[in-house]
């Protein structure tokens, strides 16, 4: 990943405070819920309602590419729905030059639990700057699509029939393979709910040749045998919830005898990779981005 300068380490917030971060982004715990419980600790409503401010994201201070970078072409692109949702909205981010004559891998990106925002789409013009034609869908399509804030987005989500959307990014997969200026190789990252969907998507896709779940849930166990795909699986070791699942999807990896490798990244929160929040750790971030793009220049090329 592109140097960038680090945001505020999280390590300037209690454990408590971020622990109810994590239960407001997860859908634990309703934004008023978090600013009562929140103050309990800062002391008033008002600091409270600062440290909120403060965990949550920053799109334009960490943009690494920009839309009209010239290494690049973003287009936006619309993708049939099997499930009756009508379309599927997708961000499209790919080399530029890229054509059916001079074909690039292809990688899925899925989002976190608010739909295409601006920080996943600048993940899919980084993955087009080191080579590779980035398919970002928006789960929120059906929804009129990512609203414009996260606020917005975090009350829409759970709206969403998630047997629909796991239809729809299986759809979007297989359109992103038969790209005509794609090589036909797939690969795929997602982040939190994300990294949930990718782990799905990794029992339901023999053809996808690498998947990379950061600090996502772990499929149904009983599906593991199905994946054909190389697993990278990378947690924060600060994420116990999801941490504390991962022996058991490793022990069934093993026993499926699926090539894999996992990370957990001790000292670092859930989200350690995004950079448009306090919880980003960027030593934990880069390495982490650069086995990623290892993976995907090794098995997609």
């Amino acid at each position: 990943m592109p140097d960038r300068e680090p945001m505020p380490e999280s390590s300037r917030f209690s454990r408590e405070l971020l622990d109810l971060f994590d239960a407001f982004v997860h859908g634990g715990i309703s934004r008023r819920g978090f600013i009562e419980k929140a103050a309990a600790y800062t002391g008033s409503v008002a600091a409270a309602t600062g440290v909120l401010a403060a965990l949550s994201p920053d799109f334009a201070a960490a943009q690494v590419i920009a839309p009209a970078d010239k290494r690049i072409i973003v287009t936006t692109e619309t993708i049939a729905s099997p499930a009756g949702n009508g379309t599927i909205k997708a961000y499209v981010a790919k080399p530029a030059g890229t054509t059916a004559a001079k074909r690039k891998p292809v990688v899925l990106v899925v989002h976190e639990n608010r739909g295409l925002n601006p920080h996943i789409e600048d993940i899919a013009r980084r993955l087009a700057v080191d080579g590779f034609i980035a398919v970002a869908p928006d789960a929120l399509t059906s929804l009129g699509g990512y609203p414009g804030t996260e606020d917005a987005a975090r009350e829409l989500f759970p709206k969403l029939d998630q047997a629909k959307v796991q239809m729809d990014f299986l759809a979007a997969a297989a359109w992103a393979q038969k790209l005509p200026d794609g090589n036909g190789k797939l690969g795929a990252v997602g982040f939190c709910y994300g990294g949930g969907i990718v782990n799905m998507l990794a029992t339901k896709i023999p053809t996808l040749a690498a998947a990379v779940p950061f600090y996502g849930a772990p499929p149904k166990l009983e599906d593991v045998p199905a994946i054909k795909a190389e697993i990278l699986v990378q947690h924060a070791g600060n994420d116990a919830r999801l941490v504390g699942l991962w022996p058991d999807y490793e022990a069934a990896l093993k026993a499926a005898g699926v090539k894999y490798e996992g990370y957990v990244y001790p000292g670092v929160e859930h989200g350690f990779n995004n950079d448009t929040t306090p919880r980003f750790n960027k030593a934990a971030a880069d390495l982490a981005w650069g086995r990623t793009i290892a993976l995907f220049k090794r098995t997609l090329a």
